[in-house]
């Protein structure tokens, strides 16, 4: 690793670098709209712990490490088999990227239904670009947020899905983003958008996995706008290498009689902060944002969250369970903010967290704020040990200590998967995290012989 003394300063030079590579460099408005982006990234610097919502996470990676741009070379890293949070044998459709750039061979848009358009954020540029300026940074704005703004000035690559009124998509939609295999340490900035026109319905799959152990930043930022009456089930799965750093910011707008169903698994990565912001726009629309992390080593896992109640009559709901082992750390931020006009609101969140080891540590931060009097909302958070007694009864009956611990975590975190509503997703995640517990399939087969 190299030192870098300014971390901000060697951004903005990377910018000035690769300016003219860039996705629809020629296109007036997004050239402005990237210029804006690193003013402000350049103005505001890299957010710390004087910043509110930072102080449980520092980006030590970004202060200690330099991180080139992704180059066209890097997408040929070697891909014997492509990583997958879904069967193989359902072969839905996935759009695949390798250290920032699509991989056609790797990928399969040949069956998508009529009225479903995935494709690279470049060749939608290229086929549409009034369509992406209409919707491109729309629903987020980067003023305030720093790493948002070094995204929107860097993007390159990412995927754009538009489902048209009315349609409804039978099989899920994978998006899988590779990364890793380079000799040295590369930054990747996927910028994602979503549109659901209304009474439409999708499942989306969203990976991000990690191959190698080289160092690599991932800055990934979605926009996703959930249209009227529409139903998104949106459920991510972050599986960075041991030495990465994840940065993830997902907006979400809601709108009438909507809903957005997400759910994010977290298994990996050296550093990863997933920041979600949620606005309900329309009477009726419901948001449910939900997630599980397991992390061991020195990890680190940040889950904040906003939910913001603009109209009457919106619910929502947020459960988060977490596994902390060794000496990793995680973080629950959780908001919801209900505003004057948004009466009838209905609230609910949860963060429950597990230490398996004395050194690990957790920190979890619930808030409500409300200027309705109308409303319904309740907030809690609680941290402690594997249940003793459960443990006891376990092992009285004959099952082995290891595996009795593994069974109790398993069903903890399955408290959390049973929002995902989507069968073959929900199976696949608990088989992820069944792979994640120690020793779990050697204990079963020894003790089911016994």
């Amino acid at each position: 690793m190299s030192q870098q003394t300014n971390p901000v300063e060697n951004f903005v030079s990377e910018f000035e670098a690769i300016r003219s590579t860039l996705s629809g460099d020629d296109v007036p408005w997004l050239d402005a709209l990237r210029r804006s982006g690193i003013e402000q990234f350049k103005g505001a610097g890299l957010p710390g712990p004087r910043v509110e919502s930072w102080k449980y996470t520092r980006l030590r990676p970004l202060e200690d490490t330099t991180f080139r741009p992704v180059t066209p070379a890097d997408r040929e890293a070697f891909i014997d088999q492509v990583p997958s949070v879904l069967p193989t044998a359902l072969d839905c459709p996935r759009i695949v990227f390798v250290n920032g750039f699509m991989r056609p061979d790797l990928s399969r848009l040949d069956n998508l239904p009529e009225g479903v358009t995935v494709e690279p954020l470049g060749a939608a540029l290229t086929r549409d670009s009034e369509w992406v300026e209409a919707h491109l940074g729309r629903i987020n704005r980067f003023e305030g947020q720093p790493l948002v703004a070094l995204n929107t000035a860097m993007m390159n690559s990412g995927a754009v899905v538009h489902v048209r009124r009315g349609v409804v998509v039978e099989q899920p939609i994978q998006m899988i983003f590779i990364a890793g295999h380079t000799e040295d340490p590369v930054a990747c900035y996927p910028r994602n958008l979503v549109v659901m026109e209304e009474a439409s319905q999708a499942t989306l799959v969203k990976l991000h996995a990690g191959l190698g152990v080289s160092a690599y930043l991932a800055n990934a930022v979605t926009e996703v706008d959930v249209g009227d009456a529409a139903i998104l089930r949106h459920y991510r799965v972050q599986s960075e290498n041991m030495q990465a750093t994840h940065l993830g910011s997902l907006h979400v707008r809601i709108g009438r009689d909507a809903t957005y169903e997400g759910f994010g698994l977290h298994i990996g990565g050296r550093l990863s902060r997933t920041e979600i912001c949620a606005r309900l726009e329309g009477e009726g629309g419901h948001c449910a944002l939900n997630g599980a992390y397991l992390m061991k080593g020195r990890e680190h896992c940040d889950n904040t969250t906003v939910i913001e109640h603009t109209v009457p009559n919106t619910t929502c709901s947020e459960i988060f369970k977490g596994i902390l082992d060794d000496e990793s750390r995680g973080v629950f931020q959780g908001r919801i903010v209900v505003r004057k006009d948004a009466q009838g609101t209905d609230g609910h969140q949860l963060s429950n967290a597990l230490l398996l080891s004395d050194k690990a540590e957790m920190d979890a931060k619930p808030e409500l704020e409300i200027y309705a009097d109308d409303v319904k909302c309740s907030h809690g958070a609680t941290t402690g040990k594997l249940d003793e007694t459960a443990l006891f009864y376990l092992r009285s009956r004959g099952i082995p200590e290891a595996l009795a611990r593994n069974l109790l975590i398993q069903s903890f975190v399955a408290g959390a998967l049973d929002e995902v509503k989507v069968d073959v997703v929900r199976e696949a995640m608990m088989n992820k995290v069944v792979h994640w517990l120690p020793a779990q399939c050697f204990l079963a087969e020894e003790w089911t012989k016994e």
